[in-house]
């Protein structure tokens, strides 16, 4: 088991497969930086949620360990991946000195062969945010997967959409004989909103729109829109971290090349040693698929570095469009700030809205 995935955690725990996941770590020590701070964090807990989001590697994790050092927050992380065990170096997730830093939630409660719902993740960070503020303390959700955080906002009542498990084993298994991309373009023929949204090889979610549909005749994005249209949302501040593309894709490349000399392939190689082969729904993801690719031979090493590079700064374009689409959030041009500054500009701001200056 690797090191982070072995730290002592508490609180609450997901029952799922009949294994017990942790979903968060311990508590490290906390300290406020003045009477300004803790102000904001008195009004702030128990009544709203801090959200801080943006593309992948725009650094939303460095920003919100600094916000929760400040003012007493815990971190929920709205990372579809970083639910996974043992995918730690593809995923970004946060360091074992990090972790000591702040606690986390929603890492590594789910083995990679299990499948993380939209529904599920909204359940289990709804149970954060109330575990956190009852310790009045500030829940601080960040994350660049935007369905995990619009569900959670919105409040989406994603139980009522339905499902048939037989039609679901059906479709999974066209998905494997001929390939995500092939469903993904009837998806298209019926659904075009959702096609538009999912990437052509995320069968995990393609194949749960196709099941919907089939099943009810409604698409997933009419019963997606409906939640929209009567969400309660949920009191927020809406954070989110920007840079000019050019920059942003500096950063793309320059992460990629760091899980690259962490051993990314080395973590491919043991993920498929140990019982999760690249057909599993998390092995197709960014970094894990290419790898694996790379693992069976099908590309070289360059080829596979350059894929995983290019197709992360499409994932990030893909982010950024979702993104400014809520009109709630405040966009902040991290160019030229550290992770500290940038989050002394997000508490002046807090401060300035709730009187706390």
């Amino acid at each position: 088991m690797h090191s982070n995935q072995a730290r002592r955690c508490a609180d609450i725990t997901l029952t799922n497969g009949g294994e017990n996941s942790i979903l968060c770590q311990q508590t490290p020590e906390v300290k406020l930086l003045g009477p300004s701070a803790q102000g904001l964090a008195t009004t702030l807990a128990g009544s709203e949620i801090l959200v801080v989001v943006g593309p992948t590697a725009v650094g939303k994790t460095a920003v919100a360990i600094e916000v929760a050092r400040q003012i007493g927050g815990e971190i929920i992380s709205a990372d579809s991946m970083q639910v996974y065990r043992y995918m730690d170096i593809g995923t970004a997730k946060p360091s074992a000195i990090e972790r000591d830093r702040t606690r986390f939630h929603l890492i590594d409660i789910a083995f990679p062969d299990q499948q993380m719902t939209v529904s599920e993740w909204k359940r289990l960070a709804e149970a954060s945010i109330l575990e956190i503020q009852s310790r009045g303390k500030v829940a601080i959700v960040c994350g660049g997967t935007g369905l995990y955080v619009r569900a959670l906002l919105d409040d989406w009542q994603l139980a009522e959409t339905p499902g048939d498990p037989a039609l679901r084993s059906q479709l999974r298994a066209r998905c494997e004989k001929a390939g995500p991309q092939l469903l993904h373009r009837e998806l298209a023929e019926l659904d075009p909103a959702s096609a538009a949204r999912l990437h052509p090889n995320d069968a995990v979610r393609i194949v749960r729109a196709l099941e919907v549909f089939y099943a009810t005749g409604i698409a997933i994005s009419d019963f997606q829109r409906n939640d929209r249209e009567r969400a309660n949302r949920r009191p927020a501040r809406r954070i989110g971290l920007t840079l000019p593309r050019p920059e942003l894709y500096e950063r793309i490349n320059f992460r990629v090349d760091q899980m690259i000399g962490a051993g990314l392939e080395a973590e491919v190689r043991w993920l498929l040693s140990h019982g999760f082969p690249a057909e599993t729904g998390s092995m197709k993801s960014l970094g894990y698929k290419e790898m694996a690719q790379h693992a069976s031979g099908q590309m070289g090493y360059s080829e596979t570095v350059s894929a995983i590079k290019q197709n992360t700064r499409r994932y990030a374009k893909r982010q950024q469009t979702w993104f400014r689409g809520d009109s709630a959030i405040q966009w902040i041009d991290v160019s030229a700030h550290n992770s500290a500054t940038v989050a002394g500009l997000i508490l002046s701001r807090l401060e300035k809205e709730h009187g706390n200056h």
